[in-house]
């Protein structure tokens, strides 16, 4: 193609001096779109699977010849490929470890990278870059590494929260429940057998390794099983209604949500009181919610005590309350924990209100 005599031909591209590329230094949406892209890629740590991808981006980032990066094994992930001869490198490396200090100058450069205090791993960057670029560099892989650390420790806190609430069968309501079922073994065999079949379901469901989510048919038909084992033992006592709508069987929600707050108004509201006592259990949909109500004409409570056990702070024999309405809280977000509406001599109301369609959600 032709070029004009009176147009100099255009200059060739030049560097950038703080090792960027050019694209970097005039698109700030690029740079943050590969710094997220980096910390997706890094959510399992410097072990992950995502490690070479991670590389493969800082190396574009810094514009430079390698990037490496290694975790306490101090054996490095490399990106695009190893250096023909690694030792300088892992020299490098063995110095950041022994000392969580930086280590050489480009162009082979190694960076510790300390995660909460800690040191987790090094960087290393082979090219010409300054060291500022690395640094920032580093930065963003620590705050990657640190955001991965602090959501794998809330999936363990909420798994550990649901330990907690399988842990929870009262010892007393399965002496209670085995001994009227060994009771009605003679006078009432199909009634004993009946009984045995909901308790085995119900000791299966609070025990047995589920999904995180499950469906509100599945939580009602355990609601059913342990109210069918409390009438068993408590008899007149304890009259029972329960109430699903159709339309919101098939809503997931996450596991062991509803049986909690069933078995605490039974334990709390009817169990201390000599007269009998109703439980209601209702399900229902209002617009884009599922509605669920676990009500009971007990003892009640003054609501600044039901404060505190939401918050946490009402004793271990109510932690399954604050459990339940932390993992909501967590699942769907700060407007959908539960509600609780109480008075002393007035009984207890517990609503939970859920999205009946919620991404991520789906039963296990």
């Amino acid at each position: 193609m032709a070029v004009s005599a009176d147009r100099a031909p255009e200059p060739a591209p030049v560097r950038s001096r703080i090792g960027l590329r050019p694209w970097a230094r005039t698109d700030p949406v690029a740079v943050l779109s590969m710094a997220r892209h980096i910390a997706g890629e890094l959510k399992d740590g410097l072990g992950g699977p995502g490690v070479r991808a991670a590389a493969r981006g800082v190396r574009r980032l810094l514009d430079v010849g390698r990037v490496g990066l290694a975790d306490l094994s101090g054996r490095p992930v490399w990106a695009p490929t190893p250096p023909p001869d690694e030792r300088p490198a892992a020299e490098l490396v063995e110095e950041v470890l022994h000392t969580e200090g930086k280590s050489g100058r480009p162009p082979l450069l190694a960076l510790p990278l300390h995660v909460h205090h800690e040191l987790a791993g090094v960087l290393l960057v082979e090219g010409a870059v300054r060291r500022s670029a690395a640094r920032e560099a580093a930065g963003w892989i620590v705050e990657a590494l640190e955001r991965g650390r602090l959501e794998a420790s809330a999936e363990q806190a909420a798994q550990a929260e649901l330990r907690a609430l399988r842990a929870e069968i009262s010892p007393h309501f399965v002496y209670n429940a085995l001994t009227v079922i060994a009771a009605l073994v003679s006078s009432e065999p199909d009634r004993s057998r009946e009984l045995m079949i909901d308790f085995a379901d119900y000791i299966r469901y609070s025990l047995a390794r589920h999904g995180e989510y499950t469906t509100v048919a599945d939580e009602f038909h355990a609601i059913e099983t342990y109210l069918a084992l409390q009438r068993a033992v408590l008899g007149e006592r304890l009259q029972v209604q329960v109430r699903v709508a159709p339309e919101v069987l098939a809503v997931a929600l996450p596991y062991l949500v509803l049986q909690p707050l069933v078995e605490n108004a039974v334990r709390h509201g009817i169990e201390p009181r000599a007269a009998a006592g109703h439980v209601m259990v209702r399900g229902e949909a209002e617009g884009n919610d599922c509605v669920i109500s676990v009500e009971d004409d007990g003892l009640g409570m003054d609501p600044s005590i039901a404060e505190e056990i939401l918050a946490g702070r009402g004793g271990t024999d109510s932690v399954g309350l604050a459990n339940v309405d932390r993992r909501l809280r967590n699942v769907y977000g700060p407007w959908f924990g539960l509600v609780v509406e109480t008075a002393p001599g007035e009984g207890t109301r517990v609503v939970v209100r859920i999205p009946r369609f919620q991404p991520g959600v789906m039963p296990g």
